[in-house]
């Protein structure tokens, strides 16, 4: 069987939607937990900006190496915030979303047989799901059980 190899890169863009929407807001999230003196989180975050860069640059390669053109001006809807709850709880909605839409195109990837594509996305998702959704799940519990305050004060310098 022939790879559609148009389809695949249609499937790709889809993704690379959910990591440049993550990079805009990560960036954004980062430089307001900066402005508060959250330290720690305004340093994490700059960490998942440069994972998210990473994932964006392994579709971008892979849609090139497919002879695609990677879509850079889509984004999915971002959801900015100004109070760190709400921060926490839109990235993780994002994750999830991203997360989804992963197993979507790793099932379309299997399904037209291009294994080498199929590998390289369910890398991506286990970096989403175990890594920036498990972190986020767990600040947000940190929050619950110790209260707000206590929370962002153990984010500070």
């Amino acid at each position: 069987m022939s790879l559609d190899t148009q389809a695949i890169v249609k499937q790709l863009n889809r993704l690379l939607a959910f990591e440049l929407t993550s990079i805009d807001q990560y960036t954004s999230h980062s430089r307001q937990y900066e402005d508060m003196g959250l330290d720690k989180l305004y340093t994490r975050i700059n960490q998942e900006i440069d994972d998210e860069r990473g994932h964006a640059d392994l579709l971008i390669r892979r849609m090139l190496f497919l002879g695609g053109q990677p879509d850079m001006d889509t984004r999915e809807p971002h959801q900015i915030a100004h109070e760190v709850p709400q921060m926490l709880r839109n990235d993780l909605e994002l994750e999830h979303n991203n997360a989804r839409t992963l197993r979507e195109v790793i099932d379309f990837c299997e399904e037209a047989g291009d294994y080498v594509t199929r590998t390289m996305l369910v890398g991506i998702l286990q970096d989403t799901e175990e890594d920036h959704a498990y972190w986020l799940r767990q600040q947000l519990g940190l929050i619950d059980r110790l209260g707000l305050e206590l929370y962002l004060q153990a984010q500070m310098g």
